[in-house]
């Protein structure tokens, strides 16, 4: 078990040292190009026999190889129902449009910016008076109980992909 981040005062460092959870911390800033920090992101998941890669506030790409190293092995979660309203701005893009239901998504990271295939969603009500902090706060609390769900799921071996879809077995 590890907890990386590419952020030296994340509070998800402190937490884990809290608990004895071994943290590391690779700035991008130390390597020539992204090909070479996503290699020293590999290269301490595989040293720290990570099985698992969970994403969480990571607003970058993952890149290739990273993709490559880890395959149908990292997770992230998104705060808009996919395949809509994709990337950085997800809730802002589900008021802009007017959508009644917003929610969260948890997938499998793929080459793709919010692409790959969905293990979980919960759906979370727009109501009238919604502005960005309301909605995402209610899809907050959606995403503390999908998360876990889908990482147990991935522990107990009961995750198959299919092409697409994530079948629960």
């Amino acid at each position: 078990m590890l907890v990386l981040s590419d952020n030296p005062d994340a509070y998800a460092l402190e937490r884990a040292r809290g608990r004895g959870i071994p943290t590391k911390v690779v700035l991008p800033a130390d390597y020539p190009d992204r090909p070479a920090f996503d290699a020293a992101i590999v290269e301490s998941l595989k040293e720290a026999g990570v099985g698992l890669v969970v994403l969480a506030g990571y607003m970058k790409l993952v890149g290739p190889a990273f993709v490559e190293a880890f395959r149908g092995r990292i997770m992230n979660i998104h705060p808009a129902l996919l395949p809509g309203f994709p990337g950085e701005h997800g809730v802002e893009d589900a008021l802009a449009h007017g959508v009644k239901v917003s929610g969260v998504t948890v997938h499998f990271v793929d080459d793709g910016l919010d692409t790959g295939p969905i293990i979980v969603q919960a759906a979370v009500p727009v109501q009238e008076e919604d502005d960005k902090e309301s909605l995402h706060n209610r899809i907050h609390e959606q995403e503390y109980r999908v998360y876990p769900e889908a990482i147990k799921l991935f522990a107990e071996g009961r995750l198959r992909i299919e092409g697409r879809r994530v079948r629960i077995v």
